[in-house]
């Protein structure tokens, strides 16, 4: 099973890429896909991230032109707050720690343009997630076929 956690602000701008990604996964109907769609990692996502063979982390970025992609390890404890809002290596890290289980895990960096109030993507921000979309089936496909 593959998590798929998109997240940012939709009312942001391109900072709703993430989540722009997930509405566009949900369309494929996959059997072997969960889907979250977030403004923010929260600690209570280390519950179903120890429950998955692995987590793809989809969000914006401010720099770049193309879609980047990057494996995460989990933080060591010592650098890590317990704050409400988490990045995706203090939550692989937390995962780790309550549930003695951090899943292979991606980010999916998408560039973006516009971060101000607007409900509006960018065409820079379209393109990217088509990208990512691509990628993400890939990775699908790719997981599927080694389970």
């Amino acid at each position: 099973m593959i998590l798929i956690i998109g997240y940012g602000n939709p009312i942001r701008g391109d900072d709703g890429i993430g989540q722009a990604v997930i509405v566009e996964v949900e369309q494929w109907n996959l059997a072997n896909v969960r889907l979250q769609s977030l403004h923010q990692l929260t600690p209570e996502i280390a519950a179903e991230m120890a429950e998955v063979d692995s987590v793809i982390f989809v969000d914006a970025c401010l720099e770049g032109e193309t879609v980047n992609i990057t494996s995460l390890e989990p933080l060591p404890s010592d650098l890590f707050n317990w704050g409400h809002s988490l990045n995706p290596r203090s939550l692989l890290s937390l995962t780790q720690f309550l549930y003695q289980k951090a899943p292979p895990a991606l980010l999916i960096a998408i560039p973006g343009e516009n971060f101000e109030l607007s409900e509006t993507l960018s065409e820079k921000a379209q393109k990217g997630i088509q990208e990512a979309l691509e990628i993400i089936k890939n990775l699908i496909n790719k997981t599927s076929n080694q389970l």
